[in-house]
């Protein structure tokens, strides 16, 4: 079987589209389907290429499923397509998101609308529920990891912040690294990946770097500066506009910070964006957060998205533009919170890209990312504390029997029988939806 032709920057673009419209089922979902797509239909890559990326990606902060579109684009067709690459499996879900931020600020307090947001609140509790044993099932497998992770329920019940926690972890980690290599197993790779190639691909195992993926000092310190340009450019217009205290200043800060913190995708940044969002600048309440949430696993795109939503919800309950332009303030602001989310990853992306080129065979997890990955755990854990109160407590009423009873067989569905995160949420929605006309 010979490797297949070069596709065309307009194939590749449609592709990177196509995925973006269709990539449900969050990271796991989006990077299997990748997998099948890139390396057994269309070969346009080998098991182990494909694999060498996705070791990187899922080292770096940030969306990995991302992170990888990008890194396929560019190793395809150079940085444009990298960049558009990333661009189209992101747009796709701002603007449905976008879209759904308006319904739910216009009709999200109609009996009909509340009713499905009754349903879907228990299965939210219930999925983030399901996050922490999924990944504790893959990251908690010595004394030390179960410490650390442990150590961060505590740290992050207590008031501390999330980029601290990681960052002791990965000091920890580092020590261990020296001094105790064996007390922290690597976790797997990612099962969705596992396959075997279907035959000779394209940028096959033993296909040399093109040139545009070999490292020059040149082109890291070029992708460096502009993007550190680009995001100063955007933040000084920002705050010229609206001054360092504005809205969409704080915003593109906070989530710019965010985004260098988000080990272990969204899940793990979401107590971060809890403890600043909701609790400290008091953009939109707990329970609006857990709404996003919903709506950010029901759309396709990576699910730190929820972040666009939750930034729209904050600009339309204060309009940086003025109370006269209420979607045109909140349609910016999650425009603004996505550019600044996801800058960062381009950039790790377009930087690193060469230098993962040319270490293949030697890169794998680390010792500190193995620590961080146990405190991740931790973290998630105490997000479902949060959540829990909110959602079996609601507004700081009596226990909701209702609730507590939705949300545990949301996570049977999802534990037990391994029901998919759509089924269960829609099955959700419409017991909620039912529940509030029931009791009209």
């Amino acid at each position: 079987m010979n490797a297949p032709a070069a596709p065309s920057l307009g194939e590749a673009l449609r592709f990177w589209f196509k995925l973006g419209c269709i990539g449900f089922g969050g990271p796991a979902g989006q990077i299997a389907l990748m997998h099948d797509e890139l390396v057994v239909r269309r070969r346009w890559l080998s098991e182990g290429r494909f694999m060498h990326a996705l070791n990187y990606c899922m080292l770096l902060p940030g969306p990995e499923a991302q992170q990888l579109a990008t890194y396929l684009g560019w190793l395809l067709h150079r940085t444009w397509g990298g960049i558009v690459a990333g661009l189209l499996f992101v747009l796709p879900s701002l603007v449905l998101l976008i879209a759904l931020g308006y319904a739910y600020m216009r009709f999200g307090q109609q009996p009909l609308v509340a009713g499905v947001f009754d349903g879907l609140k228990p299965a939210v509790l219930a999925l983030v529920l399901h996050a922490a044993w999924r990944i504790g099932g893959r990251t908690l497998r010595t004394p030390w990891a179960w410490g650390i992770a442990l150590a961060a329920f505590g740290a992050t019940l207590a008031g501390v912040a999330f980029p601290l926690i990681v960052a002791v972890a990965a000091v920890l980690g580092l020590a261990l690294a020296r001094w105790q290599p064996q007390a922290l197993q690597v976790p797997a790779g990612h099962a969705a990946a596992a396959a075997a190639s279907a035959g000779p691909a394209l940028i096959d195992d033993d296909t040399p770097p093109p040139p545009h993926a070999r490292f020059t000092r040149r082109g890291l310190v070029l992708v460096v500066g502009t993007g550190l340009a680009l995001g100063g450019a955007v933040m000084a217009l920002l705050v010229a506009f609206g001054g360092p205290q504005g809205l969409l200043a704080q915003m593109g800060w906070f989530f710019t910070k965010a985004a260098l913190v988000t080990f272990g995708g969204a899940y793990a940044v979401l107590p971060y964006v809890v403890q600043g969002a909701v609790e400290q600048h008091g953009w939109l309440s707990a329970a609006q957060m857990m709404d996003a949430l919903a709506l950010g696993e029901t759309t396709p795109g990576p699910l730190i998205m929820v972040v666009a939503f939750a930034a729209f919800i904050a600009g339309w309950l204060a309009p940086p533009l003025g109370g006269d332009a209420l979607f045109l303030s909140a349609a910016t602001a999650a425009v603004v919170v996505s550019f600044f989310t996801f800058l960062p990853s381009f950039v790790f992306i377009l930087a690193g890209g060469p230098l993962v080129e040319g270490t293949r065979g030697r890169l794998g997890f680390t010792v500190p990312l193995a620590a961080i990955s146990a405190a991740v755990v931790g973290v998630i854990a105490d997000l479902a504390l949060f959540f829990a109160g909110h959602v079996l407590w609601p507004a700081g009423g009596g226990f909701n029997a209702f609730a507590a009873l939705l949300a545990a067989a949301a996570a049977v569905a999802l534990v037990r029988f391994r029901v998919g995160v759509l089924p269960v949420l829609a099955a959700c929605a419409a017991v909620g939806l039912l529940a509030r006309l029931r009791a009209a």
